[in-house]
């Protein structure tokens, strides 16, 4: 029986070529940045990792400008001010946001706006509220008085350069913006636009058909026959894949090998993974083990519960057969909702996240059980649970697979590794935060 690290391994290994083929800059995808409310998607810049390396092309901020709204001044001409003898010097033209640089004529201060460019001349800015009067009075657009007032009081000689902020003082022209490997968040995507990008080469995300297979499923929404129950996987696994950077192709399909052959022969050039759910056990009915099998998908128990059945390789295909030559990765999980999410988790989410460039591993803590807790000893058990207040681990349903519903209200992975086959209240557990 393999082991989960064996089998951990063999999914890394299985897919390390499509790792490289999609982290290879020469297959990066170009995509322009936002500038207006004509996005098709917004949802293809969510998650995406820059291909190479960006460099400034210009200077952040592109001109000193001020940090306050306030008065742009030569700090010298306000020499020896104080509270009790302050400098009144003549209010000049205001300079608004968006402004071209103009020049401070000497003797006058400049009311001046937040991001205004600083006047040629001055070389600080001063608060308004440190002003008299602390609120502008004078001056205009066109440099004309205001009636009420023609000049402003300073009561300190300002620092020299302060509240200024310096042209390229957030990057240099010509320095990194960013490098390859980057995530692309909002402040990233932020500088890039600030920077006067128009588009960036992004790593290319995995494309991966995702096939759900069983004679006895239907789609929510339709009516249910006897024997028959809604198809929860699609949904589990299109959701989980889309959280690593996916897209996903999704099918469902029922227990006829031929159909999931030609699914996959459909979708061949267009593909780099197949992630299939159900029909690879020892049953009468194992429709994916019965079309995968020979083409080469190795499929046996993995030491897991949930989760034991699983299959993995590559399907290939000769030209002998009616749909031609191909070959793809498969990684094959079993049926039961928790089963399939539980061995997603384990063996596949990891390594789609590396794919990515995304962060690859849960939050991982070792936590106190609320309760005692037996496991199989030769099996590596995962319990879902919830921390409490007293930040013990309580957990929600029990091992078997079909418990999705307590799934969906936990927050952690519980790990009972191979060889606990018992645990009491208070003994330490791998917990995994799975709901962040």
């Amino acid at each position: 029986m393999t082991t989960v690290a064996e089998q951990q391994a063999a999914v890394e290994a299985l897919l390390e070529p499509v790792r490289a083929a999609l982290g290879d800059p020469r297959s990066a995808e170009r995509l322009e940045l936002i500038v207006d409310d004509m996005v098709a998607s917004p949802q293809q810049y969510r998650d995406r990792v820059l291909a190479t390396d960006v460099a400034a092309a210009i200077d952040l901020p592109p001109f000193d400008n001020s940090q306050m709204d306030g008065y742009a001044v030569r700090a010298a001409e306000l020499a020896g001010a104080t509270s009790e003898t302050p400098v009144r010097v003549r209010i000049g033209a205001t300079v608004a946001a968006g402004d071209r640089v103009a020049t401070l004529a000497l003797g006058t201060a400049a009311p001046i706006m937040t991001g205004a460019p600083i006047p040629l001349g001055a070389d600080a800015v001063v608060p308004i509220e440190q002003c008299d009067p602390p609120h502008f009075s004078g001056g205009g657009k066109d440099g004309a008085a205001s009636p009420h007032s023609q000049t402003v009081g300073f009561a300190a000689q300002p620092d020299h350069r302060a509240f200024v902020r310096a042209a390229g003082s957030d990057v240099r022209a010509g320095s990194p913006l960013l490098t390859a490997g980057a995530h692309l968040g909002p402040a990233q995507w932020g500088v890039l636009a600030s920077s006067g990008v128009v588009s960036v080469p992004v790593r290319q995300r995995i494309r991966v058909l995702l096939l759900s297979t069983g004679q006895e499923l239907k789609k929510p929404g339709e009516p249910l026959e006897s024997g028959q129950i809604y198809d929860g996987n699609t949904s589990v696994l299109t959701v989980a894949l889309a959280e690593c950077g996916a897209l996903v192709r999704a099918a469902m399909l029922p227990d006829n090998p031929a159909d999931v052959v030609a699914a996959l022969a459909a979708s061949a050039d267009d593909i780099d993974l197949v992630v299939t759910t159900g029909g690879v056990s020892a049953g009468a009915f194992e429709v994916v083990r019965e079309a995968l099998e020979p083409a080469g998908v190795a499929f046996g128990p993995v030491a897991m519960q949930p989760g034991g059945p699983q299959g993995l390789g590559i399907a290939k295909f000769d030209a002998a057969d009616d749909h031609g030559a191909f070959s793809l990765p498969v990684v094959a999980f079993p049926g039961n909702p928790v089963s399939t999410l539980v061995s997603f988790e384990m063996f596949l989410r990891p390594v789609l996240r590396k794919i990515a460039g995304l962060p690859a591993a849960r939050t991982i803590a070792q936590l106190p059980l609320a309760e005692a807790v037996d496991s199989p000893a030769a099996k590596h058990q995962v319990r879902r649970g919830i921390l409490n207040d007293a930040g013990a681990v309580e957990l929600i349903g029990g091992p078997s697979s079909h418990l999705l519903h307590s799934y969906a209200l936990s927050t952690l992975l519980v790990h009972l590794p191979v060889g606990m086959a018992h645990a009491e209240a208070g003994d330490l557990v791998e917990s995994w935060r799975i709901d962040a």
